[in-house]
């Protein structure tokens, strides 16, 4: 997930809490910094899609260099 405050290490996806999130909400939004492999995000995905989850991944610059991007992923159920 992308950190929170500029002083704080992005933390790795947790796919319990990313699953939580989604039985409550039913449809969620996330961030991803480029910490997250975009292999793990596509792992991600083949786990949401085998739940029978509709799963969206865009790459999104906020930048002009190349390593400013991060990956938004929405999950609906």
């Amino acid at each position: 997930m992308c950190k929170n405050r500029v002083r704080c290490k992005p933390k790795k996806a947790d796919i319990k809490k990313i699953e939580e999130s989604v039985e409550k909400n039913g449809s969620v939004i996330f961030y991803f910094d480029r910490e997250n492999s975009h292999k793990d995000l596509l792992e991600l995905q083949d786990y949401f899609e085998e739940k029978g989850k509709g799963f969206y991944m865009n790459e999104v610059k906020f930048g002009l260099s190349d390593n400013e991007y991060m990956y938004q992923v929405h999950i609906i159920d």
